[in-house]
C-alpha cells in the first residue's frame, strides 16, 4: 500500500503544480493584456472613443443620402427618357435619309 500511497502523493503533488503554472500563466497573460482594454486610456477606450466620433460626426449623413439617392433616381429616370428619345430621332433619321 505504501508504493500506492507514494503514486496517490506524486500525482496529486503533480495537480497541483499544473495548477500553479496555470495560475501563473494566467496572471503573466492578464499582465500583458491589460494596458490593451483594461483602463480607461487603454488602446481599446481610445478605439471606442474614436468610433464613438466618427459615429456622431456622420450620423446626418443618413438622411442627406437617403435624399441624394432619390434625386440620383429621378436624374436616371430622366436620362432614361433621353436616351429612348434619341434613339427615336435616330430611328427618324435613318428612316428619313432611306426614303431619299
Amino acid at each position: 500500500m505504501t508504493q500506492w500511497t507514494a503514486l496517490t502523493a506524486i500525482s496529486v503533488l503533480g495537480a497541483w503544480a499544473l495548477f500553479i503554472a496555470l495560475a501563473i500563466f494566467l496572471v503573466l497573460i492578464l499582465r500583458e493584456l491589460h494596458p490593451t482594454g483594461g483602463t480607461p486610456t487603454s488602446f481599446l477606450a481610445k478605439i471606442r472613443v474614436g468610433l464613438r466620433a466618427i459615429e456622431v460626426e456622420t450620423g446626418h449623413l443618413e438622411p442627406q443620402v437617403t435624399r441624394l439617392n432619390e434625386r440620383l433616381a429621378s436624374i436616371r429616370d430622366g436620362l432614361r427618357a433621353i436616351d429612348a428619345n434619341l434613339a427615336n430621332s435616330l430611328d427618324a433619321i435613318g428612316r428619313q435619309k432611306g426614303s431619299r
